[in-house]
């Protein structure tokens, strides 16, 4: 194609076209570009991007976000600056139909944890916070976080861990107030969450979030892990519950309603697993296993919701009603019948506005820890995100909803760790790897940064409040395969669980990952072995009586991961504490 004589300058040309095409963010530039000016643009990027200087020696950097301003609210005004300037590309980016499988996988993944929690918060504080204020919460706070947070693409929403804190709180009514405590319990509640708010806004103010860069993949890895777990957990303990119902009646149509609920909660999570990886399959258009791979989630469910009704003989005309619904109210209103909307603050005594600031120091912390590490999670380096981090500003936008939440007696938010993560995920364009142990992993390239998504979900989320009778033609065992998949796609990545499965896996067959390289099998081994230990801690924890210091057994792991070097090297440590896995091993690596 050239002329001749030039064997040389072809060869380097040649060789150029090499290193753009393995470059992951150069092929998914080339594949996007839509003119001869985009490409030429994805080829600069290319060369600015290589020819940078690098370094031998992995060093820990820490991010933009996370550095001390030196000025009082400075790390707010900084993410604020930082971020303004691709506020209109963030709806702009929006229009695509990876957003509209997004918004439809994340609707159902967002209604049914708050249905869920809302249900379980009835139950345990007698009716006074319900799913109807959960939705309500979850909706405005979805709704007014995608619009005026530095990172859109984390998920607010009501977490286990809030849950156990918030149950905690009217137990502490119950015992402290006995004969009025039904009356007492959100007033009470609304001071909590007034000073937490005043910590949080103080945290904010004074640049505390940038202790969170303390946190690395140990501890990451650790949090990360038992929020999958509680979602795991909770979709299995509902599964097995739909069969000891049936072991404890002895009606056969009783027995016949648990096994389809089985049946359809096990095939909503059969059905999405295998259509999320419908993209790598050798059937079909590129287009239609992109489709089928995005809008996965949202198939499952409809399907087995239309599955639902073709039993039209098991105990009841409607298999909606024969099977376990949704709990939600007919109407919509305060699940406490004859409360207002608004809490009554001063029906409290005065000592118990100023006693309420040590419940709120607990829960301001574990809202720094909940929000903080999941935004860290979102903006891993493997995430490949071009826009920027704005943990101050986030965390002062969660902490002004406390606010509204206190003052309505909704349910306090934050940002929900499986909830954005699998956003982050739906958003996401990867391709699958080879390792050098031949083994394949899916590699994110580009994830579509936009606040389109969060904002129609919560959208969609407070439209459902006009449609709480349909609501209840979904069967909740369907939300619970649903669960399901949440919690098992949420681990992939995880190396925890990558190391976890080197217990019981052949030793000649492990795979060369950049860590078994370079570090003793036995010391990953302890590595993983301690991250185990603190994981049943935390459960051990949260599940005990000493639920309500949860949030500081939490902040102890950054002290566990300081001593590590103590037991082991330390560049041991830092192989598998490394933020990244590290790409070119000749140019990252001594």
């Amino acid at each position: 194609m050239g002329p001749k004589n030039y064997a040389a300058e072809h060869l380097d040309t040649l060789t150029t076209i090499a290193r753009v095409m393995s470059d992951e963010q150069s092929r998914y530039d080339a594949s996007v570009a839509l003119n001869d000016e985009e490409m030429l643009r994805a080829l600069d990027d290319f060369v600015l991007r290589t020819t940078l200087p690098t370094e031998d020696v992995p060093v820990r950097t820490t991010p933009e976000g996370l550095r001390y301003s030196g000025r009082l609210g400075g790390g707010i005004l900084n993410d604020v600056a930082r971020r303004i300037t691709k506020y209109r590309s963030d709806f702009v980016d929006g229009f695509h139909t990876k957003c509209l499988a997004s918004i439809l996988f994340l609707f159902f993944a967002c209604l049914a944890p708050s249905v869920t929690f809302g249900g379980l918060m009835a139950s345990l504080t007698d009716g006074q916070i319900g799913v109807v204020e959960m939705l309500i919460a979850t909706a405005m706070g979805g709704v007014v976080y995608a619009l005026f947070s530095g990172q859109p693409l984390s998920m607010l929403g009501g977490t286990g861990p809030m849950l156990v804190l918030t149950v905690l709180v009217y137990q502490m009514c119950v015992d402290v107030f006995p004969d009025n405590y039904q009356e007492l319990f959100l007033p009470v509640y609304g001071w909590v969450g007034l000073w937490t708010a005043l910590f949080v806004f103080l945290m904010a103010i004074f640049e505390t979030t940038n202790l969170i860069r303390y946190f690395t993949r140990f501890t990451d890895e650790i949090f990360a892990a038992l929020i999958s777990l509680i979602f795991i957990s909770e979709a299995v303990k509902n599964l097995f519950g739909f069969l000891q119902s049936a072991w404890d009646e002895e009606d056969l149509v009783h027995h016949d309603q648990a096994f389809l609920s089985l049946i359809l909660a096990l095939g909503t999570f059969i059905v999405a697993m295998n259509l999320s990886r419908f993209r790598k399959s050798r059937y079909l258009r590129p287009k239609m296993r992109e489709f089928l791979s995005d809008f996965g989630p949202s198939i499952a469910v409809i399907s087995m919701t239309l599955l639902a009704f073709s039993f039209t003989d098991i105990s009841s005309p409607s298999p909606a009603v024969a099977l376990e619904a949704l709990t939600v109210p007919d109407t919509f209103g305060p699940t406490l019948s004859g409360r207002s909307w608004f809490v009554n603050l001063w029906a409290v005594p005065t000592w118990t506005i100023f006693a309420a600031a040590l419940p709120g120091l607990l829960v301001s912390v574990l809202v720094f820890l909940d929000q903080n590490i999941t935004v860290r999670l979102v903006n891993s380096p493997d995430h490949k995100l071009k826009k920027g981090e704005a943990y101050h500003l986030d965390f002062f936008v969660c902490g002004f909803l406390i606010v509204v939440c206190s003052l309505f007696g909704f349910p306090w938010l934050v940002a929900a760790t499986v909830r954005s993560l699998n956003h982050v995920r739906s958003l996401a364009t990867s391709e699958e790897v080879v390792m050098p142990g031949g083994e394949t992993k899916d590699k994110i390239i580009q994830v579509r940064e936009t606040r389109i998504t969060g904002l129609m979900i919560h959208v969609l989320i407070g439209c459902s409040l006009l449609l709480l009778p349909w609501l209840k033609m979904i069967p909740v065992s369907v939300l619970y395969g649903l669960f399901l998949f949440m919690g098992v796609v949420s681990i992939y990545g995880n190396q925890f669980f990558e190391r976890l499965s080197l217990w019981w896996m052949d030793p000649t067959l492990y795979p060369a990952t950049h860590y078994m390289r370079r570090v003793p099998v036995k010391r990953i081994h302890l590595f993983t072995l301690i991250q185990v230990v603190m994981l049943a801690v935390l459960w051990i924890v949260k599940e005990s009586s000493l639920g309500i210091v949860f949030p500081l057994f939490i902040a102890l792991l950054v002290p566990v991961r300081f001593l590590l070097p103590k037991i082991m090297p330390q560049k041991d440590v830092l192989a598998l504490d490394m933020e990244e896995d590290p790409e070119g091993e000749e140019t990252q690596w001594v």
